[in-house]
């Protein structure tokens, strides 16, 4: 496949699968590979909307950790769209994997509502007018709430899910009373919450969420994840999620 200036195709070591990306535009982290580990207990032949995919990352990994019926895969920048459309054809995924270049505040007007078993997202973190912005307008749209906010994030979630159906989600921890609050409001009762910290000597700096669409009050909280041991080395458990343990 030929790639285009400052892309390159990296290995993601896990059932052959392979993702190009561009140095210069967003490159996918950590925290889309923990959220596809949080979330590969979606059930085989599912129906999965993945907001705001940016490289496709969460959509080739889920691909292969659950076996859907389909993913609809949904990118705003179309740059990124197309980037992530050639990855999907580099691990000849076309038959489950589609890519769709639209805001997410729009599907429900071109995507059938109510249809849908589960939603991974990783959305922006940051609110608009807040933190350092990136003078690189593709980066500052993936990491501020420039083109959808939280609330449309979650609220769109809602609209397309079937009843009982789940919504998975990796956010910042200073943004847990937010994300708390705005899913009850729009009927997504969370049910797991699981911190992840960068080691045992500091405060913890993701949170992965699992919501409900219209399910009865009953939180827990899962094991925490360390990602690094005291030697700056990966833990087990990353390595696990990581496949190389």
């Amino acid at each position: 496949m030929e790639l285009k200036p400052n892309e390159r195709i990296d290995e993601l070591e896990y059932e052959n699968l392979k993702i190009i990306q561009n140095k210069e535009e967003f490159c996918f982290g950590i925290d889309s590979i923990l959220l596809s580990d949080f979330a590969k207990e979606i059930k085989e032949n599912a129906k999965i909307l993945d907001l705001g995919t940016g490289t496709g990352i969460l959509s080739l990994l889920l691909c292969k950790k659950t076996n859907p019926k389909q993913i609809l895969a949904i990118e705003i920048q179309k740059q990124m769209a197309q980037m992530a459309q050639r990855s999907v054809e580099l691990n000849q995924l076309q038959d489950k994997i589609q890519i769709i270049n639209d805001n997410i505040k729009n599907i429900d007007k071109t995507l059938p509502i109510q249809e849908f078993d589960a939603i991974v997202t990783n959305p922006p973190y940051k609110k608009q007018n807040t933190g350092i912005p990136n003078p690189k307008q593709n980066k500052l749209i993936a990491r501020h709430e420039i083109e959808a906010t939280l609330e449309d994030f979650i609220k769109i979630s809602f609209k397309m899910l079937k009843d009982k159906g789940s919504l998975y989600l990796v956010h910042r921890p200073e943004r847990l009373v937010d994300l708390i609050e705005t899913l009850r409001k729009n009927k997504l009762e969370p049910k797991n919450i699981k911190f992840i910290y960068p080691s045992q000597e500091k405060p913890p700096n993701l949170v992965l969420i699992k919501a409900i669409k219209n399910a009865k009050p009953f939180l827990k909280i899962e094991k925490p994840i360390y990602i690094y041991q005291q030697e700056g080395q990966y833990t087990d458990e990353i390595l696990e999620i990581y496949h190389k343990k």
